[in-house]
């Protein structure tokens, strides 16, 4: 879903072991979704996926101290194809405030499924799965910002996109889950990617990636952590035609403004996405903001 920061290993094993010899020297020259962000979205490898266990979570909060600032989505329930978006800060130490506009956002057209990101592992309840239509739901870094003009107002890392990029969704890839620029890969690595980041550009223009934030769904430290678990995860704004996603958070684009507005990298922001039921049984467990949810 990001840019690499170096090329990446293949999701299969024996696909990394194979191309490894073959990559190119100039790895580093692949811009990948800016950088930093090899942001520990705790839990993800590409050719080995690693799950820990509850005994290894527990000495931590899940979302952790130094995250002052957090997006939730609240859907209905797992089936839900929309949702209530909050904006919630804190000062160290301090409970969560809400902050900012309240909204409605589109999520993917068949609602949600576990996926994975910085939360522990969850078994019960649907899991994400690459072209189920379904917005990975848990907790996820927002590590960088992107878009279609040279830069956008917001303090997050930014990349400009080109009719070049492409987000790889195909499973065998080794950049599956990269953001890339397709001229610096082998052909065959980004073939059948459905995932162009200008898709002003298309034949048929669709400007929802015109401003987008990356949600780092199985995502780490540059790599996809585990292969068809999902991929090209984003923030986006809304289609215009009313169609839900395949699996990204649509918002209005006077809300995604702000938003892009509000964030600071400094603030290591998050994003939630549980249906309300999940949330409610997480709560206290995961220390959530108390929500305006009737009911």
């Amino acid at each position: 879903m990001r840019r690499p920061h170096s090329l990446v290993k293949s999701g299969v094993q024996s696909i990394i072991c194979s191309l490894r010899a073959q990559l190119p020297n100039s790895q580093n020259h692949s811009k990948r979704r800016l950088g930093c962000f090899a942001s520990t979205l705790l839990l993800i490898g590409c050719s080995q996926s690693f799950h820990p266990g509850p005994a290894q979570l527990s000495q931590e909060p899940v979302i952790p101290a130094n995250t002052t600032q957090l997006v939730v989505v609240v859907s209905e329930n797992w089936d839900a194809s929309s949702g209530q978006i909050y904006q919630f800060s804190r000062s160290a130490g301090q409970i969560w405030q809400q902050s900012g506009q309240i909204g409605t956002v589109d999520l993917g057209r068949n609602g949600t499924a576990w996926g994975l990101g910085l939360h522990p592992q969850q078994n019960i309840g649907p899991q994400k799965q690459e072209g189920d239509g379904k917005a990975p739901a848990g907790l996820f870094h927002l590590s960088a910002a992107f878009g279609a003009l040279p830069s956008i107002a917001t303090q997050m890392p930014y990349q400009q996109m080109s009719r070049f990029d492409f987000c790889i969704d195909v499973p065998t890839s080794p950049l599956y889950n990269q953001t890339v620029d397709v001229r610096r890969y082998r052909p065959e690595w980004t073939a059948g990617s459905s995932e162009p980041m200008r898709r002003d550009l298309m034949t048929k223009p669709d400007g929802v990636y015109a401003q987008g934030l990356f949600i780092d769904h199985n995502f780490s430290d540059g790599e996809a952590r585990q292969t068809g678990a999902g991929s090209c995860i984003f923030m986006h704004l809304k289609s215009p035609d009313g169609r839900k996603t395949a699996g990204c958070t649509a918002l209005a684009p006077e809300h995604l403004i702000a938003l892009l507005q509000w964030l600071k990298p400094k603030e290591q922001p998050l994003y939630l996405l549980l249906p309300v039921s999940e949330y409610r049984r997480l709560q206290q467990q995961w220390q959530l903001p108390t929500l305006p949810i009737s009911g």
